[in-house]
C-alpha cells in the first residue's frame, strides 16, 4: 500500500491524464471532448487565491473552486482540525446519536443566523440541503393540518440542485429535460432580470415579487407550500433583487401561509459580504439552505436552518422528521466548519469583501467599453458580465454563436491566460466570478487585465 502510494503521487501530468480519460467520469463535463491533444484540467494544488495544474503552472482561482473555497487554498489549519477530530472520534452518525462538534457547530450557526432560525439539520452538500428542505416544508404543512399544501414556486433559470425533488425547483429546461417526469410540484415564475425588459415608467418595481402572488393563487393558496429563492440568483448571471423585492415576497408567503426558503448554497458565509444573504438584503426566511462555504469546501457540509416555527411540529410527541443522511453532520467536517468560521471571525472576511466589493464591480464596470460587454451585476464577491452582440439593442447570440464564443474561444482562452471563472449560457451567455473572499486589489488588477485581453479578442472574432 505504501508503495503504491508512493507511485501515484509521481505519475506525471500525462500519466494522470490518461487515467482519467479512462475512468473518471466528471460532473456536467462532456466527456467527449477530450483526447490525446485534449488534455483535461489537472489541478494539483492551491495557495491563497492562486491553483497550480499538473504542469507547474498557476492561476488566479476566479470562481472558488465552484463558489466554495471562500477562505482560500491552503489552510493548514483547517486540515490539522479535521486530523485532531480523527484522534477523537472518526466518526459517528446523527441518527438517534449526535457528537460534541455537531452540537457545537450547531449551535454557532444559529447563533450566526437571522431571527428565529435556531434548529440546524446537517446535510452532506448543497443539493441535499435543498432537498431536505423540500421535504421539510410539505411534512410541515401536513403536521399543521395542510396536507395540500405541497408544491413549490421557483424561479425561471435559477439552479437549486440535480436530486430528482431539488430539479423540480430549477427552473433549466436543458438540465430538467433529460429526466422528466420527476417530482410533482414544481412551479416557476419570472426571476429579476430586468436588462431585456423594455423600458416602462409604469411598471411596478416589484412586479416579479407579484408574480409569486399571482402563481400561488393560480395554483391555489391550499397547495402551495414553499417559496425558494436565491438572495442573488445564480444561474443566468447574478441576478439582484429590486430594493424591496424579498420584503415584499415576505408579505406574500405570511398571507398564504406558505413557507420562504432562501437557497444560500452559494450566496452564505461572506460571499455578498454576511454570514447570510439574507442579512444582505434584510428579510427574515422560514428556512436557509447552506453548503459550500460552511467549510470552504474543505470538507463536504450542508444545512438546513430552520426558524422555531418550522420546528415546533416537530418538538413534541411522537412526531419526527423522517429523513436523513449517513454522513450528515459528520465530526469531521463539522471540525473544519468550525475552524473555517474561526477564521472568518479573526480575519473579518465578512468586513473583508464590503470594504472591496466596490473596487470589484468598479473594475468590472470599466470593461463596458468592450463591443460584447453588456450588462455587470451582482453582489460582494459574486458577480457577472453578460455578453451581448450589440450593447445598444442588447441582442444576444443564438445557441451556435454562444457555443463558439463560450466553449469554442473564451473558456479555453481564460484558462490560458492563467484565469480560472466561469462561461455559462444557462440563459444569456455570461462570465462568472467569484474569488476567494480574501481577495484584494491586486487580484481584481490580473482579473481586468485579462479580462480585457480576451473579451477583447473574442469581440475581434465576431
Amino acid at each position: 500500500m505504501g508503495t503504491e502510494q508512493q507511485v501515484t503521487t509521481q505519475r506525471s501530468g500525462t500519466e494522470l491524464n490518461a487515467l482519467a480519460q479512462r475512468h473518471l467520469w466528471m460532473h456536467f463535463t462532456r466527456m467527449g471532448a477530450y483526447d490525446e491533444e485534449h488534455q483535461i484540467p489537472i489541478i494539483t494544488r492551491g495557495e491563497g487565491c492562486y491553483v497550480y495544474d499538473a504542469s507547474g503552472k498557476r492561476y488566479l482561482d476566479g470562481l472558488s473552486a465552484l463558489f466554495c473555497v471562500n477562505v482560500g487554498h491552503g489552510r493548514e489549519e483547517l486540515g490539522e482540525a479535521m486530523a485532531k477530530q480523527v484522534k477523537e472520534l472518526g466518526f459517528f452518525t446523527n441518527w438517534s446519536y449526535t457528537h460534541p462538534r455537531a452540537i457545537e457547530l450547531a449551535a454557532k450557526i444559529a447563533s450566526l443566523a437571522p431571527g428565529d432560525l435556531n434548529r440546524v439539520f446537517f446535510t452532506s452538500g448543497g443539493g441535499e440541503a435543498v432537498e431536505s428542505a423540500i421535504k421539510l416544508s410539505r411534512q410541515y404543512h401536513k403536521e399543521t393540518g395542510n396536507p395540500l399544501k405541497v408544491k413549490l414556486i421557483a424561479r425561471d433559470t435559477a439552479y437549486h440542485g440535480t436530486t430528482m425533488g431539488a430539479l423540480a425547483a430549477t427552473g433549466i429546461t436543458g438540465l430538467r429535460a433529460p429526466f422528466e417526469p420527476f417530482t410533482p410540484g414544481g412551479c416557476h415564475v419570472p426571476n429579476t432580470n430586468t436588462y431585456h425588459l423594455p423600458d416602462d415608467p409604469n411598471r411596478d418595481p416589484l412586479w416579479a415579487a407579484n408574480a409569486i402572488e399571482e402563481r400561488i393563487l393560480f395554483e391555489g393558496p391550499d397547495t402551495v407550500a414553499a417559496v425558494i429563492l436565491e438572495p442573488v440568483q445564480n444561474a443566468g448571471g447574478c441576478f439582484t433583487p429590486p430594493e424591496g423585492y424579498f420584503q415584499r415576497v415576505r408579505e406574500i408567503c405570511d398571507r398564504y401561509d406558505v413557507l420562504m426558503i432562501s437557497d444560500e448554497v452559494i450566496c452564505s458565509w461572506g460571499r455578498l459580504g454576511e454570514w447570510f444573504g439574507a442579512q444582505r438584503f434584510g428579510y427574515q426566511p422560514d428556512l436557509i439552505t447552506t453548503a459550500k462555504g460552511i467549510t470552504s469546501a474543505y470538507a463536504p457540509m450542508g444545512a438546513v436552518i430552520a426558524s422555531d416555527k418550522v420546528f415546533e411540529p416537530f418538538s413534541h410527541g411522537h412526531k419526527s422528521f423522517v429523513h436523513g443522511f449517513t454522513f450528515a453532520g459528520h465530526p469531521v467536517a463539522a471540525a473544519c466548519a468550525l475552524a473555517n468560521i474561526e477564521i472568518f471571525e479573526r480575519e473579518d472576511l465578512n468586513g473583508h469583501v464590503r470594504e472591496h466589493a466596490p473596487a470589484f464591480e468598479a473594475m468590472l464596470n470599466g470593461l463596458r467599453d468592450i463591443p460584447i460587454v453588456g450588462d455587470v451585476r451582482g453582489d460582494g464577491y459574486f458577480r457577472a458580465i453578460e455578453l451581448v452582440k450589440d450593447q445598444d439593442t442588447k441582442a444576444s447570440f443564438s445557441d451556435a454563436e454562444s457555443e463558439d464564443l463560450l466553449r469554442g474561444f473564451l473558456s479555453g482562452a481564460l484558462y490560458e491566460e492563467g484565469l480560472i471563472c466561469r462561461a455559462d449560457d444557462r440563459g444569456d451567455p455570461v462570465i462568472q466570478l467569484s474569488p476567494p473572499l480574501i481577495a484584494g486589489p491586486e487580484e481584481f488588477e490580473f482579473i481586468g487585465t485579462v479580462l480585457r485581453k480576451v473579451l477583447t479578442q473574442a469581440a475581434g472574432r465576431l
